[in-house]
Order: structure tokens, then C-alpha cells, then sequence
């Protein structure tokens, strides 16, 4: 006899209602966490100026319906659009993921937890012209920094011990996850409806790595953590109107999340929420690389300088080991053709090829007219991956969380030239101190690349003060960087 299915209304699952209430009624005390997503801040806008020089990525901006214009709505910073909110989150996070260039979280699943500053800013704007139409007061920048203080915690701590990319799904589906719970917050949804807008985010459809690996790398994934924080956006304005949520959509039997995607496993948690992941956030400062080899990128550019030193050229090298960590195999360790740039900056042999001949990593360089030079896949062919153990250990561990590359190059006349090793990358929380300047450096370049001088002097006077920064109104704070 087939069993009957209980029809009663569960409770909701534990892991939406934790995320829940931490967003409802953690407090963001530590001053690390506020400082670091002050500078989060800068670093992922200026991740996205940059992206407006490239038209692949423009071309995808804008509103749904050419010359559409949203009174009130929200501005996309870089640009002359004000639109719906939805539209909004999924026009800034497409700028700032565009290039591979802002910070990253990396553990049982990587990510880039800055890509919920699409949703965030977005849905914060167009709350604050809003208000300030209404007669009302607007939100201040600080409720930005907390709700990114709090979206980097959720999809972090999710991934902490969560690998989704076993399973074949792809990150975002964090972004999606943890803007939808803090958008939701800043629309002022009670607990009831932020539990349902987050069981929304699980129960949609979710998205596949394809995108990501040969032979199908493609521009979709400096897309697809906008389309998630828009999606977001979209799904807790449906949980605002009182539509019902699914409280057991992890755990019910054959159609909950777990059964359907995540075989059957629950998901496992290392730490509660709090500030960990902010505090602990890695910049890409110095490459816009995949984040496995921001070290091996940093020691291709010591090799560099080291076969000046000895006088010898890429020519003259017979082959490369790479010794690196599980993850880095994993995703970018690539063989054969390399299609675009998408599939570039997702090639290890590609990132440590570029700089041993030109002696930098740039966005540039992942273009068809530099690709096209017949150095980069000679070299590319004598390199050679191999897990160190040690290495992937020193990844999971959370008193390290290392991403450690080390290269070694022999001649073809035999010489062997000292093993480069890399553990920490410069936007690492141990390189701190050395990071946050060239941070710095890297916005005020970007800031460069689209504004006049005028207006550059203007954002940087009212940006790079923490406490001006976090005392102006969001539409203020936008306003400065519109064109």
C-alpha cells in the first residue's frame, strides 16, 4: 500500500529561518566588518566603471524598452539610465562582474559576494527618491554598508561548507539567495514574508555552471550574478504583496531542493552568521583574474623580472610546473583552443603565460588582438598543473583560507630557476595593510576611465572619507557617479 502524504502546513526550514533573523535582528558591531565593506564599496563601483568601456558588456545595459524612463527610479552609476528597481540590480551587477575583477569568497563554494551590491544599491535608491518625494527621509550610505555586511555573511557562510558546483549549479544562486533576504529587509517585508521571499529564491529554478567550462565558456557568467541579484529583487516585491512562500521547500521529500539538486544531502554549517565573511573578504587588486590564480598571475610577474635579471626570454624556457591547490584544477587548469575572453581569464596557462611575456595582467589582455600573439599557447603548452596536498588543506582551513600557487621554470639549457611561491594574495585579510592602498590606486583609476576631471574630484572628495561616505543619502551618494 502506497503511503499517504500529510497535507499539514510544516514550519519553516530551519536554514530560512536563521537566515531570517539574522537579517532581522543581528547588529553589525565590529568595526572591521564596516570598514572593509566601505571599501568593498569603492572597489566593486569601480569594478564597474571599468566594465563601461566594454561594449560586450553595455550593450546588455539599459531598460527592457529603449528610452524608457522611471520617475523616482533607481540610477545606475556610470551611466545616464534611471530605472525600475529589478532592472536597476540587474544592470549594476552586470558591471561589476563583468570583468572578474571584485572580491571573492572561496571555500566548499567560491563566489563574489559584492555581486549583491546590484540588488542592494538598486532597491536602496529607489526607496530613498522615493521618500524624498513623498516628504519623507531618504536612507543614509550606512544602510548600504550593513546590508552588504549581511549579504556577504549569508552566501558565505552557505558556502562554507556547501559545495554547489558538485552538483552542477552555479553560485549565483547564493547572490539570489542572500539578496533576496536583505532587499527584503530594506522593503520592510515582517518575518512571515521574508520567510517566504526567501523560500522563493530556493524554489526557482536555478541556474547550471555550463556557462563556465569547456567547451561551453561563455560571457553568461559575467552576467549571470546580475540577472540573480535582479531576480532578487523581483522576488521579494512578490513576497511584499503577500503571496505565499513554501516553508519546506529544502527538506519535503522528492520535490524539496535537497532531493531535487543537492542529492539528497542537507546542507552543513561551519559557523553562525555574523561579520566573518566581510572581515575576511578577499580584493582582486592586482589582476582581474579568476581568483585560483591571482598567486600564480603575482609569481608569473616575479618570473618575469627574474629572466630579465638572467637574460633570457619566454623562448628560451623549456617548461613550467604549477603547483597549486584542488580548486584551481578543478576550474581553470585548461588545455587546447581558447575561444574568448571569457574563457580566458578562466585558464590558469593563459593568466601565468600573459605575464611572463609582458610583465602584466591587465583586462586587456584577454582581447582577441593580444590573444592572437602565437607566444601565449606555445608557452601555455609547456605548462604543467599538480595538486600539492598541503595547498588544498591550507585552502578549506579557516585560520588560513590560503590560495597558494608556486612556479617553477626550466631552461632549455637545463637551468632551473628558483620556485616562486605565493600563498597569499595582496587582497588577502593578511596583506591588508599592503592592499588597501593600491585599492585606492585601483578606484581612482577606474573613477578616471569615464569621468571628467571635475566630477572625479567631486567623488573622490565625498567618497573616500568613511564617515562623509556613510553621513550622505543614497540618492546623494548616486547622484555623484551618474553621467
Amino acid at each position: 500500500m502506497a503511503s499517504i502524504i500529510s497535507n499539514e502546513r510544516p514550519q519553516p526550514d530551519q536554514v530560512l529561518t536563521d537566515i531570517v533573523d539574522y537579517v532581522l535582528d543581528y547588529k553589525v558591531e565590529s568595526d572591521v566588518a564596516w570598514r572593509t565593506a566601505f571599501y568593498c564599496f569603492l572597489d566593486t563601483l569601480g569594478c564597474g566603471f571599468e566594465a563601461l568601456t566594454y561594449p560586450a558588456c553595455t550593450k546588455l545595459l539599459g531598460p527592457v524598452v529603449p528610452g524608457t524612463i522611471v520617475p523616482n527610479g533607481a540610477k545606475v552609476p556610470g551611466t545616464a539610465y534611471q530605472l525600475d528597481p529589478i532592472q536597476a540590480a540587474f544592470n549594476i551587477g552586470t558591471i561589476v562582474r563583468w570583468l572578474d575583477f571584485n572580491d571573492t569568497w572561496l571555500a566548499a563554494e567560491w563566489g563574489h559576494p559584492s555581486d549583491n551590491l546590484g540588488g542592494i544599491l538598486a532597491t536602496a535608491d529607489w526607496l530613498s527618491r522615493t521618500r524624498v518625494a513623498n516628504g519623507e527621509k531618504p536612507l543614509k550610505a550606512k544602510v548600504v554598508l550593513e546590508a552588504m555586511v549581511m549579504a556577504h555573511e549569508i552566501q558565505g557562510v552557505l558556502a562554507l561548507e556547501n559545495s554547489f558546483n558538485k552538483v552542477g549549479l552555479d553560485h549565483v544562486i547564493l547572490v539570489k539567495v542572500a539578496s533576496t533576504a536583505v532587499v527584503g529587509k530594506l522593503l520592510g517585508l515582517n518575518r512571515e514574508e521574508l520567510i517566504n521571499a526567501v523560500s522563493l529564491a530556493f524554489v526557482d529554478g536555478q541556474a547550471l555552471r555550463t556557462y563556465r567550462h569547456a567547451p561551453n565558456t561563455g560571457s553568461r557568467k559575467s552576467w549571470a550574478a546580475g540577472d540573480a541579484t535582479s531576480r532578487a529583487v523581483r522576488l521579494a516585491l512578490i513576497a511584499q504583496t503577500g503571496e505565499m512562500g513554501y516553508p519546506s521547500v529544502l527538506t519535503a521529500p522528492v520535490w524539496g531542493f535537497y532531493d531535487v539538486s543537492f542529492k539528497g544531502q542537507a546542507f552543513k554549517f561551519q559557523r553562525p552568521y555574523g561579520s566573518y565573511v566581510m572581515e575576511n573578504i578577499l580584493f582582486k587588486i592586482s589582476f582581474p583574474a579568476e581568483f585560483h590564480a591571482q598567486t600564480a598571475a603575482e609569481a608569473a610577474m616575479q618570473l618575469h623580472e627574474q629572466l630579465a635579471l638572467v637574460g633570457k626570454t619566454v623562448e628560451d624556457i623549456a617548461r613550467i610546473t604549477i603547483r597549486t591547490h584542488e580548486a584551481a584544477i578543478r576550474i581553470i587548469d585548461k588545455k587546447g583552443p581558447l575561444h574568448n575572453p571569457a574563457d580566458r581569464d578562466h585558464c590558469i596557462q593563459y593568466m601565468v603565460a600573459v605575464p611572463l611575456i609582458f610583465g602584466r595582467l591587465t583586462a586587456e589582455d584577454y582581447e582577441d588582438i593580444i590573444a592572437q600573439d602565437p607566444r601565449i599557447d606555445i608557452l601555455r603548452d609547456k605548462m604543467s598543473c599538480q595538486e600539492d596536498p598541503q595547498f588544498t588543506a591550507d585552502y578549506h582551513d579557516p585560520q588560513k583560507r590560503a590560495i597558494a600557487n608556486a612556479l617553477t621554470i626550466e631552461m632549455k639549457d637545463g637551468t632551473v630557476l628558483p620556485e616562486v611561491y605565493v600563498p597569499y594574495p595582496i587582497g588577502h585579510p593578511r596583506r591588508r595593510e599592503e592592499g588597501i592602498p593600491k585599492l585606492i590606486e585601483k578606484y581612482k583609476r577606474n573613477l578616471a576611465r569615464i569621468f571628467s576631471e571635475k566630477q572625479q574630484k567631486q567623488i573622490i572628495q565625498s567618497t573616500l572619507d568613511y564617515d562623509t561616505f556613510v553621513a550622505l543619502d543614497v540618492q546623494q551618494l548616486v547622484d555623484l557617479m551618474v553621467r
